[in-house]
């Protein structure tokens, strides 16, 4: 848990909402509904077959969570959802998914629905993990972006250009580092190391 904001058991008291873009189906949510964390869940996904099969787990529980398919770089997002309604917003390996040239149009889209004082908590590759220098020539779409085998495509961030994306919207940076780790699977003899890059924002309130 890198994210110690979702380790806060005032949330049930504070009446707390949090927005996972890029839901997939649930594996960030789930987990901390089975900890316990006690907020509000808005869970929303490009893939209409994603959501199904989240409101298909155990788990899921339509009080608790609002689960809707969504592009997220379309203003469709506000026919769903109130302006400055989220107190805490996800991106977790969701923005190497979009194209470059929408980036901005998804952090402002996120800015305009977080409160005053709401979080942003990134994840997603960094600039020369090991999956990019491992991409072939004819996979690469544009500086930094290519597409996989299976058709799906990804970003690899540096710090500046991911701090920029959101700072260029109105967001405070917090904290933006590059985060190493290794994929290891001693079985398969399996030992690659990986850049992933981290990042808080923060949304601006009255008192900053």
């Amino acid at each position: 848990r890198e994210f110690t904001e979702l380790l806060d058991k005032d949330f049930a008291l504070k009446n707390v909402i949090i927005m996972e873009v890029g839901c997939g189906v649930g594996n960030f949510i789930f987990p901390l509904i089975e900890e316990g964390l006690d907020v509000f869940f808005i869970a929303c996904d490009i893939s209409p077959r994603a959501i199904d099969i989240l409101k298909k787990n155990k788990y899921f529980d339509e009080k608790k969570i609002n689960a809707f398919q969504i592009d997220i770089t379309t203003e469709d997002i506000f026919n769903r959802l109130e302006l400055n309604s989220v107190d805490i917003a996800t991106l977790i390996f969701v923005l190497s998914a979009i194209h470059p040239d929408k980036f901005e149009l998804a952090v402002k889209n996120i800015y305009k629905l977080l409160k005053p004082g709401g979080l942003v908590l990134f994840r997603d590759y960094g600039l020369y993990d090991m999956a990019q220098i491992r991409f072939k020539s004819g996979h690469k779409i544009a500086e930094n972006f290519y597409m996989r085998q299976d058709g799906t495509r990804s970003y690899y961030f540096s710090i500046e250009h991911a701090s920029r994306i959101f700072t260029n919207q109105g967001f405070k940076l917090m904290t933006c580092t590059y985060v190493h780790r290794r994929t290891v699977n001693k079985k398969e003899n399996i030992d690659v190391p990986r850049i992933f890059v981290q990042a808080k924002f923060s949304k601006p309130g009255p008192d900053t």
